[in-house]
Order: C-alpha cells, then structure tokens, then sequence
C-alpha cells in the first residue's frame, strides 16, 4: 500500500468514527444539544480534526443523511428485483423493519427525530431515484400495484398508499427500539408482529 492509499484509508476511518459518534448522540440528545466540540471530545479528538473533515454541524448532519438513505436504499436493492409488486411491497416491509433494528441509532436520526432534509440537499442525496430512495422505490412499487389493477379499484393515490404502508412498519419498529423488553407487555417475536401487520396491510389494500 502507497503512502496516498495508507493516508487515504486513514482519512476514511476517521471521518466514519466521527459520523458514527455523531449519530449516536444526535439520535440521543437531539440535533441541537449536541456540539462539534462535544462529538470530537467522545471520539477523543481535537474539535480542528473535525473541522478539517466537516467545516459545520450542517455539513455532518447532512453526511449523515446522505449515508444513511444510501444504506437504507441498498437494504432494499436485494428485494427491488421483485417481479410481483404486492410480494415486492412485502419484502420491502420486512427490508425496513430489519434495517431498523439492525441499525437502531441510524433508525432514530433518520425517523425518529425532528430534523428534516434541506431541500437543497436532495438531489444531491439521490432523492427520487429508486436506487439510492427508499420511498422512490416504495412509492413506484405502490404505482405500478395501482397500474396493474392489483388493489382496491378506490385506492388511486400512490402517494398516499405509499406514506400509510410506510407508517405502519414505522410502528412496528419505532415500538420496538422505544418498549421492547418492558415487562408491562407479555412481547411477541418482532418478526411476528413485523409480518402480520405488513400482511394485514396488503390484504387489505388488495382487488
């Protein structure tokens, strides 16, 4: 490995521990308590290092956005191939859930929090392309399931099937990254609750 490649490598790692100290505490303490001296403090490096990496707490929430999108889009690439939208739709579900709990802090910046995207930013995120957009993909899926007379002759809005599917596994993992453990409730298996309220939708929504 050259010199360039070696210091290459090591500029990426730092800026990845840098991200990922900065998701958990965004996701944690909320977007405005947390400063860029706090986040190089956790990782133990002087605030400059930072600095050189990212010039403001905007530019490293919006990293962070972009990264995140893009895993949850490559989450769903393995199911995008799905010939049958209705099953795609269901692959999707369990495509989300999964990321969710697999990556709960990412989870929570991305879903659970109250920032938003600048609207400036998205073409650069990839917004609308369903290669690097979650929703693109969820809400072509719903589109094509609606051109092919495949739910109820009344449901017509993509848009609006797309955001109530989208809600309902919401649900399912917002609770249980929130409550799952709490010996109020006698808990069942997240994959359980995952499928019969994903199948519950789609049988719903069906001709």
């Amino acid at each position: 490995m050259s010199i360039s490649e070696r210091r290459e490598r090591d500029r990426l790692k730092i800026r990845t521990k840098i991200l990922d100290a900065a998701r958990e505490l965004f996701a944690a303490e909320g977007y405005d308590a947390v400063t860029m001296r706090r986040i190089a403090d956790t990782i133990e490096y002087s605030a400059t290092t930072i600095y050189l990496h990212f010039k403001d707490k905007d530019a490293l929430i919006r990293e962070l956005c972009r990264v995140d999108a893009l895993s949850l889009a490559q989450a769903f690439q393995s199911v995008a191939a799905e010939p049958e939208p209705l099953e795609r739709l269901r692959k999707i579900g369990m495509a989300y859930v999964a990321f969710g709990i697999e990556h709960p802090n990412h989870y929570r910046l991305m879903f659970m929090s109250n920032r938003k995207n600048d609207e400036a930013d998205l073409a650069e995120m990839g917004h609308g392309k369903p290669e690097t957009d979650g929703y693109a993909l969820l809400l072509n899926t719903c589109r094509e399931a609606i051109d092919r007379q495949l739910l109820a002759p009344e449901l017509t809005d993509p848009d609006l099937l797309a955001q109530a599917f989208w809600a309902a596994t919401h649900g399912v993992v917002a609770i249980h990254i929130a409550l799952y453990g709490d010996p109020w409730i006698e808990w069942r298996s997240l994959e359980e609750t995952a499928e019969l309220t994903i199948n519950a939708m789609i049988n719903g929504l069906k001709r």
